[in-house]
């Protein structure tokens, strides 16, 4: 399904100790600014200047910043919670199941003794690969392990007839981030391919592998292959060309090389007959690998697999090595984290709706659903506003874009039908058995909904995510509870500054309805295109400029923002700060807004807008952000939103010489 978050990596980076503080009347943290850069100049380092300077990245993490600081608060929560669940009497109950599972990750003495046993079933398996028509079955049955491979079943709304469940089919398989590390003439990339070849290395040496040297290079030459035949992270944002239905009789047309009869048996689709293939000339150019490439080599492979997949739950030499190359190597941390937040995060990945019951009834009050629901009222409304006054579209766009508006829905906090864990067992003595279970539960759970109708009260969030999202195929904004909270939303701080933290988070969220990928989509969550040539091609127009705004910063020498992966979320935070703005604006049905902390309203606004970006980053996880991740980086995104809004211009009285001043006929309105 495709879900345009306010937060991809950063969400995904794991906390530290540090809480989130403000002592002043408005909301805003005036302890962290630097004094010496003025707002003119540099909006992010004027409002987080002093916090970055003084500020290190806990060892075990890649990046740190707001978002990181109510990770934190959650995880202690989370932690709570948890150790409360595991006194439960009823050990089949959902409280005692969260109770084994988190204990099942904390005997580290019973994973020491067992080291490589758990998986030798798995690895006879591969073993006993010896033709292509068994190799096609593998690839079938580990869909339901959770063992990434170059196949990747998944299910999602057909885009042109969002009310049905289709089964997808792309590309996966890497054991580096993406197909960047492999091809790319690169310095710290080639440094990174070293890096895989020493951890593939260990883990075969690990496993009692001979030759693990020439495995290691072997499976990094398959995966190279594997790798040029990938659609890149730009090719897969059009939704078009990832739109590709076809009939099982024609994909066997389309790559005749494989048993697709036999691999859809595996993985437990028998009565699967028609599928979107979501990258058709990888899949063709993936069933000549595998008829060309030797067996052993793609046992090799498959095994590479396994073991990575598994290391983190195996002993303390495989759970080293994992983090060793994925956190070391590839983001910068120097120390694994403590092994309670990863057993939390265990949890909150198996359990994560459980664990969320427990988290609403403990953490969120019910007062501040009700101020955010009223807040996406104004920003509906601005946004509505805005689309009926926009120069560059014409009248039956305008009519169809706020056809698509007046649709929307709007989720907050948590969802009214909690998920069901009944049929998941677990086992507190088995740790790696529980996260087999886990992935498989995980996989039946969304492969049911095949030949089902698309639930549209499902949430693709937990409550305790520091998140939110755009589903373009439900036409949903969705608001965690988790996020609801300081820095993003302060119940006791003034509204200009909320309108400039969760305001922004909600317009960004809106925007993506209408940004290069979500304004293919009907009101209905349709791929359909409703607007004239002539709008679709001033709002290209537009687009291309932002491109080149953000393209020409380089957040690491030699590395710039890759203007057209991250398009669709700079289109959502150029015009979610401008749509927070009008509805602030609204909110004040007239009035003056009142001077606080020596600061008019609209300042106050723009700076809670800049401090909730608030982070810091290495170097490693940075390159990586930069070649996945399809958002700008932390800083930019207050700096390159900004730039183009006119009310900051007159909040702090830029001039021509000001290093954030663009004239008038330069900067972006979208939306």
């Amino acid at each position: 399904m495709l879900i345009r978050s306010l937060i991809l990596a950063l969400a995904m980076a794991g906390a530290s100790s540090h809480a989130w503080s403000c002592a002043s009347a408005s909301g805003i943290d005036f302890s962290h600014f630097d004094r010496n850069v003025r707002m003119q100049d540099d909006l992010f380092s004027a409002v987080n200047g002093r916090w970055v300077d003084n500020t290190l990245i806990p060892p075990d993490q890649a990046s740190y910043g707001a978002f990181n600081q109510l990770q934190d608060l959650n995880l202690q929560r989370s932690r709570k919670l948890i150790e409360q669940a595991a006194r439960a009497p009823d050990s089949a109950s959902e409280q005692g199941k969260i109770g084994a599972l988190y204990r099942s990750f904390m005997h580290s003495a019973l994973l020491e003794r067992r080291g490589i046993q758990p998986l030798r079933s798995d690895l006879q398996r591969i073993a006993a690969v010896r033709d292509l028509t068994a190799l096609s079955g593998e690839l079938g049955r580990l869909q339901a392990t959770g063992v990434d491979q170059p196949l990747l079943f998944s299910v999602a709304p057909d885009a042109k007839n969002a009310r049905v469940n289709l089964l997808q089919l792309g590309q996966s398989g890497l054991g580096l981030p993406n197909r960047d590390y492999y091809l790319q003439d690169d310095t710290r990339l080639a440094s990174a391919r070293l890096e895989y070849e020493r951890y593939l290395k260990k883990l075969f040496t690990l496993a009692g592998f001979s030759g693990a040297q020439q495995r290691a290079r072997q499976v990094i030459g398959l995966e190279t292959a594997i790798a040029r035949a990938q659609w890149s992270n730009v090719d897969n944002r059009d939704p078009l060309r990832t739109y590709n239905p076809l009939s099982l009789p024609a994909l066997q047309t389309q790559a005749p090389e494989l048993d697709w009869p036999g691999l859809l048996r595996q993985a437990q689709l028998p009565q699967v007959d028609r599928l979107n293939l979501l990258q058709p000339a990888y899949v063709r150019q993936l069933a000549t690998l595998l008829q060309q490439q030797p067996l052993a080599v793609w046992r090799d492979y498959l095994r590479a697999r396994l073991l990575d997949a598994y290391a983190p739950y195996l002993s303390a030499p495989f759970s080293q090595a994992s983090f060793g190359f994925h956190q070391q190597a590839l983001s910068g941390a120097s120390a694994q984290r403590p092994r309670w937040k990863r057993g939390v995060a265990l949890v909150d990945a198996a359990m994560g709706q459980a664990l969320g019951k427990l988290y609403v009834q403990q953490y969120f009050p019910a007062s501040s659903k009700q101020r955010v629901t009223q807040l996406v009222d104004h920003l509906l409304a601005a946004y509505a506003q805005s689309i009926a006054t926009l120069p560059w579209m014409t009248p039956a766009t305008r009519e169809q874009a706020q056809a698509k508006l007046a649709k929307y829905r709007v989720k907050i906090a948590y969802p009214q039908r909690w998920r069901d864990y009944a049929a998941l067992q677990i086992r507190e003595r088995d740790l790696l058995g529980n996260v087999r279970r886990i992935a498989a539960f995980e996989y039946a759970y969304q492969t049911a909904k095949l030949g089902r109708p698309v639930d549209r009260d499902e949430w693709q969030m937990t409550p305790q995510t520091v998140n939110a999202y755009y589903d373009p195929q439900l036409n949903e904004i969705v608001f965690p509870a988790a996020i609801l909270q300081a820095p993003f939303f302060n119940p006791d701080a003034d509204d200009a500054v909320n309108y400039g933290g969760i305001g922004a988070v909600i317009g960004h969220e809106i925007s993506h309805g209408f940004d290069d990928q979500g304004s293919q989509y009907d009101g209905d969550g349709n791929l359909h295109d409703g607007w004239n040539a002539q709008d679709r091609a001033r709002f290209n127009a537009l687009a291309g400029r932002l491109v080149s705004q953000y393209a020409a910063y380089e957040p690491l020498p030699g590395h710039h923002v890759n203007g057209q992966l991250t398009l669709g979320e700079n289109i959502a935070d150029n015009a979610g700060l401008a749509i927070a703005y009008k509805a602030y604006q609204l909110s004040l049905k007239g009035r003056p807004a009142p001077r606080l902390d020596g600061l008019s309203g609209d300042q106050r606004f723009f700076i809670g807008f800049a401090q909730v970006w608030r982070n810091k980053v290495r170097e490693q996880q940075q390159l990586k952000l930069l070649l996945v991740d399809p958002h700008a980086p932390a800083r930019y995104r207050p700096l390159g939103a900004a730039v183009n809004a006119d009310a900051f211009y007159q909040a702090f009285d830029l001039k021509p010489g000001d290093r954030m001043y663009k004239p008038v006929e330069q900067r972006i309105h979208i939306w």
